[in-house]
């Protein structure tokens, strides 16, 4: 098992039961107690849960995000298939808008061999399209990066994008369904997106099936926003049916 899959699997074992032994997770994964010692220390150092004596517990309130460093390895095989397929839909010279998160820093590594515009509202992204090598032409927004996220938010944020058209929104979400409507963990982080919507001609949604149905507390708008969704085959039937006979188009891949 590699550090990534057992730091994964510890993560999850953490969060869902609140709270685990070293023991508890030795037999778990596998590995020796020491490495599972080193493994928490790693995990607490990036805010993914909070160490403790004999093991470790919860940090993640309900309805809280986990911290990227924990979301960039969950689904990250469906995320690389969802960021393939948005770029399919993205012509050679489009200007494109590309919001935070994991599944949309995918889709930065593929845009940078392609001939395009492209405006990243994360540090990550910004550093990957940066690259000289890179055939993408980057636009660089204003903002305030989010303490370990490194989204970018506040006015400057959106006095740029306000003061753009692009031609295509590529927007990760934290929820998503037919009824409740695209919806964010972070109430700047939500304003963001609804500029980002506002901004261009179209709008494409790249999220994997474990956000549909999902809800959290920063709403962003209607889902009938959204030209196309792309979604993996984990996505629950009735909300991708809900979504279709609402307007918007499906995409989902293998």
């Amino acid at each position: 098992m590699s550090n990534a899959d057992r730091h994964r699997l510890i993560a999850q074992a953490v969060t869902e039961s609140g709270s685990a032994t070293v023991a508890e997770l030795a037999v778990l994964t596998g590995a020796s107690e020491m490495t599972i010692r080193r493994d928490l220390d790693t995990l607490a150092a990036q805010g993914v849960l909070e160490r403790v004596r004999g093991g470790a517990r919860n940090l993640l309130l309900r309805g809280q995000e986990p911290p990227f460093t924990l979301r960039v390895h969950e689904a990250a095989d469906a995320k690389r298939r969802i960021a393939a397929e948005v770029v399919s839909l993205i012509a050679d010279g489009e200007t494109v808008v590309l919001d935070s998160g994991t599944t949309c820093l995918e889709v930065a590594r593929l845009l940078r061999g392609r001939q395009v515009t492209v405006m990243p509202l994360s540090l990550q992204a910004i550093q990957l399209l940066g690259d000289a090598s890179g055939a993408a032409s980057l636009l660089v927004p204003g903002g305030r990066p989010r303490s370990s996220e490194g989204a970018l938010t506040g006015p400057l944020t959106l006095a740029s994008l306000s003061a753009l058209r692009f031609d295509t929104a590529v927007l990760g979400c934290c929820g998503l369904s037919a009824v409740e409507g695209m919806t964010a963990y972070d109430l700047d982080d939500a304003a963001v997106k609804k500029a980002a919507i506002a901004s261009a001609r179209r709008v494409i949604a790249a999220a994997d099936g474990s956000k549909l149905g999902r809800t959290a507390r920063a709403y962003v708008g209607p889902a009938t926003l959204l030209h196309t969704l792309v979604t993996d085959a984990a996505a629950p039937a009735d909300q991708v049916a809900a979504l279709e006979e609402a307007g918007t188009v499906l995409r989902t891949v293998g």
